[in-house]
């Protein structure tokens, strides 16, 4: 009968497996131990203050009231205010 044997692993598989265990733990622990938050390490900021942000949308809410107006008078019908999307719109 003959022993079972562990079949040999290449020197470059465990060199290279032991070096993404060090990476992987390295990182998770300078996560964990860091005094900095994310925000701080990324440098991350808005492009845009939230009050840019809000009348960019009022533009872009008037110019397609305006491109709607354009078609509807090609068509013969009334144009539409600003009210009348806001009523249809808490209508819905």
């Amino acid at each position: 009968m003959r022993a079972h044997t562990l079949a040999p692993v290449d020197v470059f598989t465990v060199v290279c497996g032991g070096l993404l265990a060090f990476f992987v733990v390295t990182t998770v622990l300078l996560g964990l131990f860091s005094k900095r938050s994310a925000v701080e390490i990324l440098d991350w900021r808005p492009t845009r203050s939230p009050e840019a942000e809000a009348e960019s949308e009022i533009d872009d809410v008037a110019q397609m009231i305006e491109a709607q107006n354009e078609i509807r008078a090609r068509r013969g019908k009334p144009p539409r205010t600003r009210e009348d999307v806001e009523r249809e719109w808490r209508a819905s």
